[in-house]
């Protein structure tokens, strides 16, 4: 278990980029896979993209590919999520996760933080 709160969500217009930061108590970040995911109003919470333990290892759901990158600084227990590009259909709640794989993050992250909102406008 980590404790894990989110922020630099924000009000955007499309194309423009945002960058999310996750903040993990704890002083073994670093055995930690971590993930972002996001859920808009009525839909279910969607994978974004996860990066392994020590960064070496990421994943991204397609409709992110080329567009966000997610990165790790375990000197501050901290995991970003880079949004370029953004569009509309990115507006949600963003969530960070974690996990002991990144198949577990993709899949049943064991802990979640409390979500930052990402809203992009057209």
């Amino acid at each position: 278990q980590v404790q894990l709160v989110e922020s630099g969500g924000g009000l955007v217009q499309a194309g423009a980029s945002l960058r999310l930061s996750c903040a993990a108590s704890g002083r073994t970040f670093s055995r930690y896979s971590m993930g972002w995911f996001r859920q808009a109003p009525g839909k279910d919470r969607e994978f974004v993209a996860a990066i392994s333990w020590i960064g070496g290892a990421t994943s991204f759901a397609d409709s992110v590919k080329g567009r966000f990158a997610i990165s790790r600084n375990n000197a501050k227990n901290t995991v970003y999520l880079q949004m370029n590009s953004l569009k509309p259909e990115d507006t949600a709640v963003y969530y960070c996760a974690a996990g002991g794989t990144i198949a577990d993050v993709t899949t049943a992250p064991g802990s979640w933080g409390q979500g930052t909102q990402v809203t992009v406008s057209s």
